[in-house]
């Protein structure tokens, strides 16, 4: 069986992470530290609730005043970078959480503290109280961000303003309005940094659901600057191109499904067991006179606690079909329990989907075991 992701604190973290705060900070109490971490309940804190207590714990074993705490946090950074942790470690969240839980009333300390604490364990979700608290000292700050010689910085610019993070609290008035997000996307999206760009496009995708003509019309704008920009605006349009917006359709080259037809439709599973697969294939006949470039998806329509059906979209291909062709395709969907999403016993239906026009839909059912 797998480690659980929560047991990444386990005694060889604390142990190494313990030395480290005590070779910046001699008064520290290991001792205390650890008793106080592993308290009653720690055996049934999951992930989010572990770094949580883990940050308060920590605050119990500095100082009373967060200037200074946060200048030992600073402190600390190289000396866990001289002992081998390494900055993609997801361990370090609790970092950025004591400033957001401790620096939220001292936003110009916790501004300087984010800048380099980002450098180690990226503070995205930490920034997010402050936008809401600060939103134009803040992103008066993001944009001075996104100029900055480090890549991280530049990327906690755009990560930290999306607004709608997965797992991070919303940022309702740039949902509205994302308009002060857009200079810091235009500065960004040519960045030397791919991991920079990745968050253009991610912190645009987020736009294009509750403001989907901005997304467009900066997709006419950038495309064709370069190969990389052209990756971004791709990137950025998924969810567009999973809609079947026309406009964004004809921007990369799909046209009309008239000369395109679907055969040999079948579910291979028509009764699919919960924790099985869902099987089904079909015919393409690209019918033009010329080799046609077609975006083919599947929508899997879910059974939902309510009864009703709710569809999610998944990519099978995007190339050139020769002309006059037939191609032969199989899929297979499969239904295991997963965190992110609950099954439902019952109808379920799966459509094809060519160049965003769904063209046909089949039922199926999902049972137990």
């Amino acid at each position: 069986m797998a480690e659980l992701f929560k047991n990444i604190y386990n005694p060889i973290f604390f142990n190494r992470f313990t030395e480290c705060v005590e070779k910046v900070y001699p008064e520290f109490d290991t001792n205390s530290f650890l008793k106080e971490i592993y308290d009653n309940e720690w055996d049934n804190k999951e992930l989010k609730q572990r770094m949580r207590h883990i940050t308060v714990v920590l605050k119990n074993h500095l100082k009373d005043d967060f200037k200074t705490n946060v200048d030992i946090l600073l402190k600390l950074i190289p000396v866990l970078k001289q002992n081998d942790f390494r900055s993609d470690n997801l361990e370090f969240i609790f970092l950025p959480d004591f400033v957001e839980i401790y620096g939220i009333d001292d936003r110009a300390t916790s501004v300087e503290a984010f800048e380099e604490i980002t450098k180690f364990v990226s503070c995205e979700f930490a920034v997010r109280p402050f936008i809401i608290k600060y939103p134009k000292k803040m992103m008066q700050q993001m944009i001075h961000w996104s100029q900055h010689k480090h890549a991280m910085v530049r990327r906690l610019a755009s990560e930290g303003c999306r607004p709608r993070l997965p797992w991070a609290m919303a940022l309702p008035d740039l949902k509205k309005d994302p308009g002060a997000i857009l200079p810091i996307l235009e500065r960004l999206k040519s960045d030397v940094s791919e991991s920079v760009r990745r968050s253009v496009a991610n912190n645009l995708n987020d736009i294009s659901k509750d403001n989907p003509e901005i997304v467009i019309h900066l997709a006419k704008k950038w495309k064709g600057k370069s190969k990389e920009v052209d990756w971004v605006v791709k990137h950025a349009c998924r969810t567009l191109l999973k809609q079947g917006i026309p406009q964004v359709m004809q921007l990369f080259g799909f046209g009309k499904v008239n000369n395109i037809n679907i055969e040999k439709f079948e579910v291979l599973t028509p009764v699919v067991t919960i924790g099985g697969d869902m099987n089904f294939s079909f015919q393409l006949n690209n019918v033009n006179r010329k080799s046609t470039k077609i975006r083919l998806e599947y929508g899997l329509y879910y059974q939902k606690a309510n009864g009703t059906l709710s569809k999610k979209v998944f990519k099978i291909s995007e190339k050139e079909y020769t002309s006059d062709s037939s191609t032969e395709i199989y899929r297979k969907q499969p239904f295991k329990v997963i965190t992110t999403r609950k099954l439902h016993v019952g109808l379920h239906q799966v459509s094809l989907i060519v160049n965003g026009v769904e063209l046909d839909k089949k039922d199926f059912q999902l049972v137990r075991e």
